[in-house]
């Protein structure tokens, strides 16, 4: 992938904004700006509205109030320059479709579904599986492979459409050490590239270790901005509740109830 030039247009804007479905809020008083480059976290327990926040920028989602732009445009007009690898895909393991052939969906929007791929298409899926170190599972069935060995796969699917912005839902949830390490070793050289990230995960540490910037979520935004900014143990308690909140060998554990 072409290194991009840092100075770009911002990946996201949103100020005073709240999303939710059919006019009902999930999440409000959200104020985010994220920068070419960028790693951005989003913290919070389960059904604190991080996935919801992801798809709002996917423009799938409902802005119901405040200022959202991504990539300079409107979420839905911006959707075909962001990337996106979803918690849990809906691809049946049992269905007879080669690791290839998942990762050749990401060119579709440029192909369409008409066209036969052509070289660049195709050199493509090859570089972006042996980015994620599946290069020798390509002709598998994708349903042979292990959770994490999936997930890298989606990772990869994102990146042969080469987005500005991506946008990761829960991608450590249930992967393995080994597919844990080679995702976090794709982000970072993705974001020294020039992509923005945008990740939602329960792990305080990886956020600590990997965004440069934290959004602590539950409902409404509770905090923003590094991760020694935002991963106190008073933020916490707010998003959190009545979790327990534990610190031990200098990091933040969450225990929810």
């Amino acid at each position: 992938m072409p290194e991009r030039s840092p100075v770009e247009i911002t990946a996201l804007h949103y100020a005073q904004v709240s999303v939710g479905y059919q006019g009902s809020a999930v999440l409000t008083d959200v104020e985010l700006e994220l920068r070419a480059g960028e790693r951005l976290a989003l913290v919070g327990p389960n059904g604190a509205g991080k996935s919801t926040l992801i798809k709002s920028m996917l423009g799938l989602t409902q802005i119901l109030s405040g200022t959202a732009t991504v990539l300079g445009r409107h979420p839905a007009r911006a959707r075909g320059s962001a990337g996106y690898v979803p918690q849990t895909d809906r691809l049946d393991a049992d269905f007879p479709v080669s690791v290839r052939q998942v990762v050749m969906m990401g060119r579709y929007r440029r192909l369409g579904w008409w066209r036969p791929a052509r070289t660049a298409d195709r050199r493509a899926v090859t570089d972006a599986l042996g980015r994620v170190g599946l290069a020798d599972r390509a002709r598998d069935r994708f349903g042979t492979l292990s959770g994490g060995q999936r997930q890298r796969v989606l990772l990869a699917r994102a990146l042969v459409a080469e987005p500005r912005l991506l946008l990761l839902d829960e991608p450590f949830n249930g992967v393995d050490a080994v597919s844990q390490d080679a995702i976090i070793r794709v982000l970072k050289e993705l974001s020294a590239e020039g992509t923005a990230l945008v990740i939602s995960t329960h792990d305080l540490a990886i956020a600590r270790d990997l965004a440069d910037r934290v959004c602590l979520i539950n409902g409404r935004q509770w905090a923003v901005g590094t991760a020694g900014e935002t991963l106190t143990a008073t933020s916490l308690r707010l998003a959190y509740g009545s979790a327990a909140i534990e610190v031990a060998d200098g990091r933040m554990v969450v225990v929810e109830p």
